[in-house]
């Protein structure tokens, strides 16, 4: 007798279920997924004891012809593709037919559903068998009730975690799906307890407050990106609103939720060196494009997709975002208090002789009205509180005196500090300088604190700079363009520079030898895993040639695998720290002067390339709040 035979129809289902039903919320996803899909505009979801005791989904939407509601229940039946070709143009959220029986297969499952002309239908199934069928109201839509979530599979039921996680789960998949269809008003509760209602009038940004609270709404800055192949609408958080995971960038495509790592990565790019290590942003991202592009039919979840233009898509992406930073003033404010207009005689107060400052200022046009945009509160929680810890290059570490790196020219008798010469083209420098300007007004320095912070002034409030971050912010847009130019300046060694490694790591560095040079790092093997150095840019930072030869060569090592762009990026960030002005170093007037001026003229002023702040903002209002002179 053969050994093969054929699975009995419930065993078949309950191993499909297996796939498309792993717990709570993929039921609830399934369901909220086929209501969409029945052009719901209102779906109410009702959960109790974490969707193991019962889910109720309700729905406004088409609902199922009697002659249809038994074949819903049978595998692979679906309305939503008719042949081969529908497979590469899928436009619904579900099309594989398999939800309804896998769901009823590990359940018992109600149903009440019309279209809305003559009556409904009403079914009852347990473990997938078809208990009872009636005629039901003809109100228009489905519910569907779900009790008893695997009590036929019992070591499923097991492997089921607490009722607070697996609520959790379902509140996260309401909240995606809240955010990719903000035109459909939904409802969340669990044990009768409202958590989650959007009003589904198309607002998204309203949506972004109902989930994650007014704060962060106000934090947001919209994106709109467009080219041949895509059309991008969203919202970024601002850098100071940082969450300790990746789990708050959502990437939405045709409506439906998506988890791509190509596309998570290119959000994260575009906030390069504007967050601290280990902190991701906020971000929600409604991508459309044609359904040829993308391919949902890769696992049963439906939550991976496959991209024929990623790369394309990865671009936009990350330039968009950097483009919108761009455009933004990003200076967190310590404290937001009620906006107030102050008297014209209060006001006149605060105006500073511009007279006075213009003998003091070493360059640049300053005497033009003071004006700063208005600073939304920067979102503080509990995770934010070790921000500027987690960074690579403490400034506090650092007590040795030493000179500021900028060139310094004797202009009739007077110090004149300026930036490092860069070879850009003069016109293209002055338009860039002239539009980073607007980004930050024109600060006035009034001293240092504990020779670390540089304290400024103007007739909005009191700015605190970072002057190790300042410098190390300039210093790193300074190297970015030179690690691009190394053949043009070279500085020969009298004494050639030894390094030695062992025979792997060897191996390593000769597969990585062209792109060494494209950094600056020019090594010449010399046997026995020692390479020697004859030459290096001469920009190299002073004083750091060798340990700066060594990070980069270890940065190769580490990764393995990293391309030019990727190399270039790392030296410039490892570069910048290096000689950069450090703590309990007291600058002089015209240093600060210099050093707040060609901050102002920097691409991202903001913060350093490790993702700190370098400008903190204390509005006058707030000062006024903190000595009582305003209630």
């Amino acid at each position: 007798m053969g050994k093969i035979k054929q699975l009995d129809y419930h065993l078949s289902n309950k191993i499909a279920a297996g796939e498309v039903v792993e717990r709570p919320a993929s039921v609830v996803k399934e369901l909220v997924e086929n209501a969409i899909d029945a052009n719901a505009t209102r779906i109410e979801v009702h959960v109790r004891e974490g969707g193991l005791e019962e889910i109720r989904i309700v729905d406004n939407g088409d609902g199922i012809e009697p002659d249809d509601c038994l074949l819903a229940f049978e595998r692979h039946a679906t309305s939503k593709i008719k042949d081969e070709k529908d497979l590469f143009r899928i436009k619904t959220l579900g099309f594989r037919g398999e939800a309804l029986p896998s769901i009823a297969s590990v359940s018992e499952l109600e149903m009440k559903t019309s279209t809305g002309e003559g009556p409904g239908t009403y079914l009852k199934l347990k473990g997938g068998t078809l208990e009872s069928q009636k005629s039901t109201s003809s109100r228009k839509g489905t519910e569907i009730i779900v009790r008893n979530l695997f009590f036929n599979t019992p070591a499923r039921l097991k492997y089921m975690k607490t009722v607070h996680t697996e609520l959790s789960n379902i509140t996260d998949y309401i909240n995606r799906i809240a955010l990719a269809h903000p035109e459909i008003s939904l409802l969340l509760t669990h044990n009768g307890n409202r958590i989650l209602f959007t009003s589904g009038n198309g607002d998204l940004l309203q949506v972004i407050a109902s989930i994650y609270g007014m704060n962060i709404a106000k934090q947001m800055i919209p994106l709109k990106l467009e080219n041949i192949d895509f059309i991008i609408r969203g919202y970024i958080a601002k850098p100071e609103v940082t969450r300790a995971s990746r789990n708050y960038i959502s990437t939405i495509i045709n409506g439906r939720f998506i988890k791509n790592y190509t596309l998570s990565k290119a959000i994260q790019e575009g906030y390069h060196t504007l967050l601290p290590i280990g902190r991701y942003p906020i971000a929600i991202l409604q991508i459309e494009m044609d359904a040829l592009l993308v391919d949902v039919n890769v696992h049963p979840s439906k939550l991976e997709v496959r991209l024929s233009k990623e790369n394309e898509l990865y671009d936009l992406i990350k330039e968009g975002i950097q483009s919108a930073f761009r455009k933004q003033t990003l200076i967190p404010e310590v404290a937001k208090g009620r906006k107030e207009t102050k008297p014209a005689s209060e006001q006149q107060a605060f105006q500073f002789e511009h007279k006075i400052i213009e003998e003091k200022k070493p360059y640049g046009q300053i005497d033009n009205e003071l004006q700063i945009e208005d600073i939304n509160e920067p979102q503080i929680d509990e995770e934010n509180e070790s921000v500027i810890n987690v960074n690579t290059c403490q400034s506090e570490n650092f007590i040795e005196d030493e000179v500021i790196n900028i060139d310094t020219t004797i202009v009739d008798g007077e110090t004149n500090l300026t930036e490092p010469k860069s070879d850009i083209g003069n016109n293209h420098i002055v338009a860039d300088i002239q539009k980073n300007y607007d980004r930050i007004p024109p600060l006035y320095p009034i001293g240092q604190l504990h020779g670390t912070y540089i304290l400024a002034q103007n007739e909005k409030g009191l700015y605190i700079i970072d002057q190790h971050a300042a410098q190390e912010r300039v210093k790193y847009e300074y190297f970015r363009e030179k690690v691009g130019q190394v053949p043009r300046e070279l500085q020969d060694l009298l004494f050639p520079i030894t390094l030695e490694y062992t025979k792997n790591e060897a191996l390593i560095i000769e597969e990585n030898l062209d792109k060494l040079k494209g950094v600056g790092v020019f090594l010449e093997p010399f046997g026995g895993g020692t390479f020697i150095v004859r030459s290096h840019p001469q920009w190299f930072p002073k004083g750091y040639e060798k340990e700066t030869i060594e990070e980069i060569i270890q940065e190769v090592l580490t990764k393995k695998k990293i391309s030019i762009q990727e190399l270039r990026e790392e030296a410039a960030i490892m570069m910048s720290c290096k000689g950069s002005i450090k703590a309990n170093r007291h600058l002089r007037n015209d240093e600060i002067f210099a050093l707040l001026e060609t901050l102002r003229k920097s691409t991202d002023p903001f913060t350093c390339p490790h993702g700190r702040p370098i400008i903190i903002y204390f509005s006058t209002y707030e000062l006024e709040k903190m000595f009582k002179r305003v209630m």
